[in-house]
């Protein structure tokens, strides 16, 4: 078994817990061992890197810390959220390039009694370990149930190949990793012309109508070229184009009802694993119809949670099944 540490950020637990689940079911027949970084907070996501810059390194460099702290001999840190990985490769790349961030940052994790040296650790994405670690060959061989005649869009989004500092995917416009991880799987992947598009990150919350263009630019894409499920490597972009699907069809007078996959996901169903274990069932966009068409029966959807008051203020907030009828 090839260990790594990992750091699962915070939605791995909570919107993106099917990717969690998922991933720790094919862990172990790709012979990975992650070991969890203790301790590790937040990473500041998109927004504060963009209000106060030591402070935001530092947030995002305690967790580098703290997994060169815990490495025993392990130098390599896993991500498995797209944001989380474009952080941490930021953080520890211009503590390197700017001596003075460095510096800086260091005196903020002195107070806790930590520091970070940036080359310590090598940052990857786990879609770069799968590839480039496990390899292909021998993801074709745990491949017991492949996904014939599943057409899937590639959505890598935008985060995880640029700004590439160390010169690990093929393209950064148009890298093939995804692809080719998912024909290996036997599925029909489409030449999906938006992978690396932006799903518009917190727009929801800051632009709805912006947010839900990029959205509906997507998914009709996927649409268009008759793909049956999105699949994606990043909590943020599959909760954006899940939960705001159905936001973006009612402002656009659509009807899109396109399933937004994890990668691990599809992994799992090919090694043979059951459906429910890797996580089916949470998505909103349900993914049960597009698997019946290969045979695979998924668990019925997570129950709707309970009807809620219709807020007045307040930022607004993707609808979940059972919102249609709000109490009054």
């Amino acid at each position: 078994m090839s260990k790594y540490l990992f750091y699962p950020g915070c939605a791995m637990q909570t919107s993106a817990r099917a990717y969690n689940e998922s991933m720790q079911e094919v862990l172990g027949p790709l012979g990975l061992n992650f070991e969890e970084v203790r301790d590790w907070n937040c990473c500041g996501a998109t927004e504060y890197l963009g209000i106060s810059t030591v402070p935001a390194y530092a947030l995002i460099s305690r967790n580098l810390a703290l997994a060169s702290r815990q490495s025993n001999g392990v130098k390599t840190l896993v991500a498995s959220c797209s944001a989380c990985y474009l952080n941490l490769s930021k953080a520890d790349h211009y503590m390197a390039e700017r001596p003075s961030l460095g510096q800086m940052v260091n005196v903020a994790l002195a107070e806790g009694g930590l520091e970070y040296t940036p080359g310590t650790l090598e940052i990857r994405h786990l879609l770069d370990i799968v590839i480039n670690e496990v390899g292909l060959d021998v993801v074709k061989e745990r491949v017991t149930h492949p996904l014939k005649g599943l057409r899937v869009a590639p959505y890598l989004g935008c985060m995880v190949p640029r700004p590439d500092y160390e010169k690990r995917w093929s393209d950064y416009e148009y890298p093939d990793e995804l692809d080719r991880l998912l024909k290996a799987l036997g599925a029909e992947v489409i030449d999906f012309p938006l992978k690396t598009h932006c799903c518009g990150g917190h727009m929801a919350q800051i632009s709805p109508t912006t947010a839900f263009e990029l959205i509906r630019r997507l998914i009709s894409s996927a649409d268009n070229y008759k793909a049956d499920v999105m699949v994606t490597v990043c909590p943020m972009c599959q909760m954006n184009l899940d939960a705001y699907q159905n936001e973006t069809n009612h402002y656009f007078h659509t009807n899109y009802k396109m399933p937004v996959l994890f990668f691990t996901q599809l992994m799992g169903l090919a090694f043979g694993i059951d459906a429910k274990k890797l996580g089916f069932g949470r998505e909103l966009v349900s993914a049960k119809e597009a698997m019946s068409r290969i045979g695979i029966e998924v668990p019925q959807e997570e129950p709707k949670t309970p009807a809620r008051r219709k807020k007045t203020t307040g930022l607004p907030m993707p609808k979940m099944p059972g919102d249609e009828e709000e109490t009054q």
